[in-house]
């Protein structure tokens, strides 16, 4: 089968760079792409602005490079599609809950037509045609939810709870998207199907229970659930509750917490550091008391010791300082705004929801940043009477290091699409 991959260049805000470059549970979105397609293609062409499509004619999948698919919705709907004989393209029904609470707001990249959303995924079984057939797939969506908001502090969003799919497609088009692949489409998901399959299958479920045994572990402690990679060093008083997976040379030291995360290669984890539902890049340094809960952290990044990050995005090669705090609900219950597709503020549909760091940002020490806020690549925030709380978003002309002799040392290396990494102030 023939892959034809359609190019979306519009960057996502804060990193200023598209969604097929950003890390998507610490792989990078087209690689993620590629892996779960691999079994069933074997030629593939990238289609960028300007280029003609190819003039091929058998099998093809199309899809647009913004877009995320695990294993179990390409599987059906390629398998759907192959049953139909004839040309089919991606569709939401608008009352799919995991699509309409999650997928829908913020985005810029669905098609309406009635009743249906349509996404930028095709099957043609012998080359492209006009008419292609909507094909709606159930996300199979099961609430989930963890604490209740209290009425004081929650919007009309109500609980915080997540419609988490077993199965998942949506458009990154917003920084909230990747925070929603991550946890709710990613570690979530996780979960949830780990839980389906112990109840359906018997066989897994015992199995688990005599390797927990075996090992003389509790259940959730076992290898069938912590999947740890070579060169490893861990301290026994560690504690990892699985689903997680822990990459090569990873060093994580004593009572450090770690519940349901996804951690990379070459990470470092210090004493006392709190992890929870989070996604932790390649190379990322965690020194003692940092505490992350539903946070991604791409690589090469540092969040210094004290630091709380909670519902976040921060990217590659970022510091966080020590003791700073990003908050994640109004003290007043207004609905939460972030920046949407279009790079516009609009509704979240988040009663709670943190903030997005770009790449090679610098953030001192004990910084207190509002919710939903970001703060654009290539930023430099010293703490200062001045600069203590980050209400509003940062771009790269309000960062500080435009007003130091030394400016020239922090290169921008993100800027954003027609404008020079070299410029100057």
């Amino acid at each position: 089968m023939l892959k034809v991959i359609l190019n979306a260049p519009r960057p996502i805000t804060p990193f200023n760079e598209p969604a097929r470059d950003l890390r998507i549970q610490n792989t990078p979105l087209w690689l993620h792409q590629r892996n779960v397609l691999t079994p069933y293609t074997t030629k593939e062409f990238e289609l960028r602005p300007g280029q003609r499509f190819p003039q091929e004619r058998g099998e093809m999948i199309v899809y647009r490079d913004n877009l995320f698919f695990d294993e179990d919705y390409i599987s059906m709907f390629i398998r759907l599609a192959q049953q139909k004989k004839r040309a089919c393209r991606a569709a939401f029904s608008a009352d799919d809950p995991a699509f309409k609470e999650h997928a829908l707001p913020l985005s810029c990249s669905y098609t309406p037509a009635g009743q249906l959303f349509l996404a930028d995924l095709w099957y043609y079984p012998n080359g492209p045609v006009a008419d292609a057939e909507p094909l709606v797939i159930d996300l199979q969506a099961r609430e989930l939810g963890y604490y209740h908001v209290p009425t004081y502090m929650a919007d009309q969003s109500g609980d915080l709870t997540f419609q988490v799919p077993l199965r998942s497609l949506i458009a990154i088009d917003s920084w909230v998207h990747i925070f929603i692949v991550d946890v709710v489409f990613g570690l979530f998901s996780r979960g949830a199907r780990f839980e389906k399959r112990l109840n359906e299958d018997l066989a897994f479920k015992l199995k688990v229970l005599g390797r927990a045994l075996y090992e003389g572990t509790q259940l959730l402690e076992c290898s069938e659930l912590v999947r740890i990679g070579k060169n490893c060093i861990i301290d026994p008083s560690a504690i990892i509750h699985g689903p997680t997976t822990i990459g090569d040379s990873v060093t994580i030291n004593a009572g450090a917490v770690i519940e349901n995360c996804i951690i990379g290669n070459n990470v470092n984890i210090s004493q006392d550091v709190q992890l929870m539902l989070s996604v932790v890049g390649d190379g990322t340094f965690l020194p003692f008391r940092a505490a992350l809960f539903m946070t991604t952290v791409m690589d090469n990044s540092m969040i210094a010791q004290n630091t709380c990050l909670q519902m976040c995005v921060i990217g590659r090669n970022t510091f966080v300082g020590a003791g700073s705090t990003f908050t994640d609900y109004n003290l007043i219950p207004a609905p939460i705004r972030a920046l949407d597709g279009n790079s516009k503020l609009n509704f979240s549909n988040r009663p709670v929801l943190g903030s997005a760091v770009g790449h090679n940002c610098r953030l001192g020490a004990g910084m207190i940043v509002y919710p939903a806020r970001t703060i654009e690549s290539d930023v430099v925030l010293a703490a200062s009477k001045e600069r203590r709380v980050i209400d509003k978003n940062v771009s790269y002309e309000d960062s500080d290091h435009h007003k130091l002799k030394a400016a020239s040392l922090h290169r921008r290396l993100y800027p954003r699409p027609g404008e020079s990494q070299l410029e100057s102030w």
